[in-house]
């Protein structure tokens, strides 16, 4: 059993890892930690590099924390959604940890496509949460 956490190197996405940190401690379980990213033109090797050293970063102060815990840099060419769900069901996930940014009250309407997907097909529970 583990916790799984989208994680993306904003506010929104340190307050869902720290919020997973909290409930890995509170029910003594692992963090699988995922960073994915599509690949692709987009994605060239100065930006793979600054991933890399942002997810260092995570690393070190998970450790610090004595939390157990596995960081996964994905890069396969899937949606982030594709990505946290399967891994949410290989490692049996008791739910799966995202961040949501606030949105316009029009952007309200539509919520993010991750994030809307993760939400209606993940097979075990989304934990949602939202930056200070």
């Amino acid at each position: 059993m583990a916790i799984v956490v989208g994680y993306v190197a904003t506010k929104e996405g340190r307050a869902a890892l720290k919020q997973a940190a909290e409930e890995c401690v509170l029910r003594k379980t692992k963090l699988v930690v995922i960073s994915s990213h599509r690949g692709g033109r987009d994605f060239d090797a100065a930006e793979a590099t600054r991933f890399e050293a942002e997810l260092e970063r995570v690393q070190q102060v998970l450790e610090e924390q004595g939390l157990e815990h596995e960081v996964r840099q994905l890069v396969r060419g899937n949606d982030p959604a594709e990505d946290l769900i399967s891994v949410a069901e290989e490692e049996n996930a008791t739910f799966i940890v995202i961040g949501l940014r606030r949105r316009s009250p029009v952007g309200k309407l539509i919520l993010g496509s991750n994030a809307q997907r993760i939400l209606l097909d993940a097979s075990c529970p989304v934990l949602a949460v939202k930056a200070d």
